[in-house]
């Protein structure tokens, strides 16, 4: 019978969140993967994780690789401690006692070496020349039971590493251990990622399904899946406060007085609408105290200070108060993303964000039906941190069709995350081209959805003080005749 008082955390980061805590004493887990997939970094990461608060570690090979390469390779990594060895980390080849003397030689070597070295950790490198070595499957189920034998006698927790997986097949030792993980490598195009996927955890709760993960000069950094993470918010929100101003001078009138504190408002339009410039009104448009962060896929901070000093927009007068996170979309991993973007918020105390292109989460992923549920949990999470969220989205629709303004906005996918929904526009009216904006909802209060037309100018987005303007744009949009197609230019087609 396993308590959570015998468990303990592997430290690694990310593991034992998923592991629902850690590892039991005593327990024997297999940790299998196909060469590359990063078994050994593992092994070697656990080992003086746990030498690091007090333990000793035991590291059995079985592979061919000598000691000085294995340690000239995990050398270059940060989390090895050269002091460790050997005191509270040991090194033991059996490689050559297994080919000699079989099954029994090496479970004679584990015994010695775990009474010797006093170790309640082992990683047992090389499963699979075991099960190459071993006879049959009942010699290798023996082998495991005298293992198990072994780890509770002395209270030591063992890993074996294997390459041999296959989803298809059951083989014995897997029915017999406590734990079972695995760690892949996919194709998504012709870029990699890899994912940890626990099958099995006797005796407690885990987090199912497949994570991702890195292999850093840290080690493994592993990152829960956001959406069983956050499957409930890890505090939860007073829904209390005073309005919040949205920065931009009008706005706050048409939403009745500001948006609610926590809550999350979007911004859609196309290219060139001012989504950005609303942004950035709204991170500055908060006490002068307050923190405050831009996160983006797109524009640098350098481009947004510009930006920011173009428009008159105090940015840089708030000092470390305004970050600027900028995350390109190049080799990225969704979850990773979303834990860095947690983590500063935490790390900061913000409690304005600004999220400049929303849709950039879904371009990290090719599971585009995650990102209802993803969305979700990220957008609730922020709402418990007490943080006031404006987030901006693309659109692909860049003008106003006659008769039917708000033709081609499409909120599908946001409106179950956001309380409040801005849109802006670009209305061409002949030569000339306007801005409108409109809110399209606002959850439970009195807003004024009327149009209105805007500038954008020295200090930002300057909105019209009623919604005469915009009326007589879009009355004198419906009543203009179609466009006529220009005739052909000979110097311009070459025809």
């Amino acid at each position: 019978m396993t308590s959570d008082s015998d468990r303990f955390a592997t430290g690694v980061p990310g593991l034992d969140t998923i592991l629902g805590g850690g590892v039991f004493d005593g327990g024997i887990y297999i940790i299998q993967g196909a060469p590359g997939a990063g078994k050994t970094i593992l092994g070697n990461q656990i080992c003086f994780a746990q030498a690091a608060m007090g333990r000793n570690a035991l590291y059995i090979t079985l592979l061919a690789e000598s000691h000085a390469r294995m340690i000239g390779h995990m050398r270059r990594l940060k989390f090895f401690d050269e002091a460790a060895i050997p005191d509270r980390m040991s090194y033991v080849g059996a490689f050559k006692t297994l080919d000699d003397d079989g099954l029994r030689g090496l479970l004679d070597v584990v015994r010695r070496e775990v009474r010797t070295r006093k170790a309640s950790i082992v990683v047992l490198d090389g499963l699979i020349t075991v099960h190459e070595k071993a006879g049959s499957d009942l010699e290798l189920k023996k082998f495991i039971h005298e293992l198990q034998t072994q780890a509770s006698f002395s209270n030591c927790t063992m890993f074996l590493l294997t390459s041999a997986f296959d989803a298809n097949t059951h083989p014995p030792e897997h029915t017999m251990v406590d734990g079972l993980i695995e760690l892949r490598s996919s194709l998504h195009g012709r870029r990699a990622e890899r994912s940890l996927q626990v099958h099995k955890l006797r005796g407690s709760w885990f987090m199912g399904g497949k994570h991702s993960y890195r292999i850093t000069e840290n080690g493994h950094a592993i990152y829960p899946r956001v959406e069983a993470l956050l499957e409930t918010p890890s505090v939860w929100d007073s829904a209390d406060g005073p309005k919040v101003s949205i920065g931009i001078p009008g706005v706050d009138a048409m939403f009745g007085g500001g948006v609610d504190t926590h809550s999350v408002t979007v911004v859609l339009g196309p290219s060139g609408s001012g989504k950005t410039t609303s942004g950035l009104q709204f991170l500055t448009g908060g006490p002068a105290d307050e923190p405050a962060m831009h996160f983006g896929f797109h524009e640098n901070p350098r481009a947004l200070t510009i930006k920011a000093e173009t428009l008159k927009l105090p940015l840089t007068e708030r000092g470390d108060l305004i970050s600027l996170l900028w995350r390109p979309q190049t080799e990225a991993i969704l979850d990773e993303v979303a834990t860095e973007l947690l983590g500063a918020i935490k790390a900061r105390g913000v409690r304005r964000l600004v999220i400049d292109g929303i849709e950039g989460f879904s371009k990290l992923t090719d599971e585009k039906g995650r990102m209802g549920s993803f969305l979700s949990a990220l957008c609730n999470e922020l709402r418990a941190l007490g943080v006031t969220t404006l987030a901006t989205a693309e659109t692909e629709h860049a003008g106003v069709t006659p008769g039917q303004p708000l033709k081609g906005m499409n909120q599908t996918g946001l409106s179950a995350v956001a309380e409040n929904i801005l849109s802006l526009q670009l209305a061409a009216l002949r030569s000339e081209n306007h801005r409108l904006m409109t809110i399209l909802k606002s959850r439970d209060r009195r807003t004024d959805m009327r149009m209105r037309r805007f500038e954008i100018g020295e200090g930002g987005i300057r909105l019209d003080d009623d919604y005469l303007q915009a009326e007589r744009i879009l009355r004198d949009i419906s009543s203009q005749g179609p466009a006529t197609a220009p005739s052909a230019d000979l110097k311009l087609t070459g025809e």
